[in-house]
């Protein structure tokens, strides 16, 4: 009898174990199109032996569940997707520029572009002045082009100050996403420290919320993870401002300085240490490369209506006064592309003849046309500034694309290696289903045989049903 009744303890413990199994598995199942469900595998353990005059007699199996989460991967998954997403970023902002600007797969060249012809238009009406400096109608082509350059100049400016704007308030909607990502973040960290000290506390389903909520997070800033006492996490930003640290969470702010909206963590401006994640980018664009473009097309602008500004008062115009400025400019660079604008409406005030000529003249006309291929730009022509200009606008793009798909393509790889190993497979699952629920059902068997052999050693081998 004694044998029976180990032998039924032992079916019974493998029946326990196997119906466990068969109820992580379903799980498994249940929870496959979960974000950032992780899966469970069964491990199956003996339980403690029982010595009996000197021989060892097992007492059955159990099984438990164990995550397959790899806490490494997970962290270069959540690292890759902040680098991702700061190139992304990065791209989308450089792309808006590239449009304004005019350039595309198929425009390439600095003619093709608004600003280009508008500016070889401008130098061409002066050519074109050379041969009939008394023509009204064709002075008056010279304030036409003068005008179309002034209005793409000022266009593209806008345009470029509307991406800043777009860009800032992105700031502010990002801090606001990381905020709340945070506090979550935090709340799951005291519930977890909570049912870890339980001693039948299961904190996988939490853990693995917490896991999608730094992922998400990912997305919007880069950031420094440290695991810490009782299974919490915390975090901080790249240059080490805290966000989260146990079951608190730190909020980060903004502050507008000198027009831009920049994040302040612990009442300190950290906007120029952040990086990573869409803020990253966004701080990129806005800040170092937004300023390099509008600097640039000021620089052009400038040095353009400097130079004809100049070149026409050396000459005398078509009332046979001085020439005086064709166009308005400010009192340097910074800002030129924005406020440009042709000074006159006058088509005679083109001071197209050289000073003893008279008003008929065409000597300073040709000086002004000469202008096309003369340095006036940071030691460079108009056109070939503007070539570099759009150039150093084209490679940044492309660079960024190219960087942005390097970087997706390697995400890519980390997620299908992480969800190899934590992803729910349904045909795995099929085939775990299968096994166990035939060792479930074997081991029923055995429980039924020894329970029928129990209840016939009881009655002495005469046969009885058994309930």
């Amino acid at each position: 009898m004694g044998t029976l009744t180990s032998l039924m303890d032992l079916a019974g413990q493998a029946l326990m174990a196997d119906q466990n199994a068969l109820n992580i598995t379903a799980n498994n199942v249940g929870n496959q199109n979960t974000p950032g469900y992780t899966r469970e595998v069964v491990n199956w353990q003996p339980t403690d032996a029982v010595t009996l005059s000197g021989t060892s007699y097992s007492t059955g199996i159990t099984s438990t569940a164990v995550s397959q989460r790899d806490r490494i991967l997970e962290q270069r998954v959540q690292q890759q997707t902040q680098t991702q997403s700061q190139s992304g970023a990065l791209e989308s902002a450089l792309q808006q520029v590239q449009n304004i600007v005019g350039l595309s797969s198929t425009s390439t060249s600095a003619s093709s572009t608004a600003l280009g012809s508008a500016v070889d238009g401008f130098f061409n009406s002066l050519s074109t002045l050379e041969g009939n400096p008394s023509d009204d109608s064709t002075r008056q082509s010279v304030l036409t082009a003068a005008n179309n350059l002034t209005s793409v100049f000022n266009s593209a400016a806008n345009q470029l100050a509307q991406v800043g704007t777009g860009l800032d308030q992105q700031v502010g909607t990002v801090v606001g996403q990381v905020n709340a990502l945070t506090k979550t973040i935090a709340s799951l960290n005291q519930q977890i420290a909570s049912t870890s000290t339980s001693p039948s506390g299961d904190a996988g389903a939490l853990e693995d919320q917490r896991q999608l909520a730094i992922t998400q997070l990912s997305q919007y800033v880069g950031l420094n993870q440290i695991t810490t006492e009782s299974n919490g996490i915390t975090l901080t930003t790249a240059n080490g401002a805290a966000l989260v640290s146990g079951s608190q969470s730190f909020a980060l702010s903004t502050t507008s300085v000198a027009g831009k909206t920049d994040v302040v963590a612990g009442g300190v401006d950290v906007t120029s240490g952040l990086s990573g994640g869409q803020l990253g980018g966004v701080l990129q664009a806005r800040d170092q490369e937004l300023p390099t473009y509008a600097s640039a097309l000021d620089n052009l602008a400038y040095g353009i209506g400097t130079a004809v500004n100049a070149q026409n008062a050396l000459g005398t115009d078509g009332n046979g006064n001085l020439g005086a400025a064709i166009f308005s400019l400010p009192a340097s660079a910074p800002g030129a592309a924005t406020s440009i604008q042709v000074a006159t409406s006058d088509p005679h005030a083109i001071a197209a003849a050289a000073t003893g000529q008279g008003s008929s003249g065409n000597g300073n006309a040709v000086a002004m046309a000469n202008l096309a291929t003369a340095n006036t730009v940071a030691g460079q022509t108009a056109t070939g500034f503007l070539a570099s200009f759009l150039g150093g606008i084209g490679n940044d793009t492309a660079g960024a694309t190219t960087d942005n798909a390097a970087q997706q393509a390697t995400l890519t790889q980390l997620t299908s290696q992480r969800n190899s190993l934590s992803g729910v497979s349904l045909d795995e699952e099929a085939s775990n289903l299968t096994q166990y629920q035939r060792s479930y059902e074997a081991a029923a068997k055995v429980f039924s045989i020894v329970d029928s052999l129990m209840a016939s050693a009881l009655n002495l081998g005469v046969e009885t049903t058994v309930t």
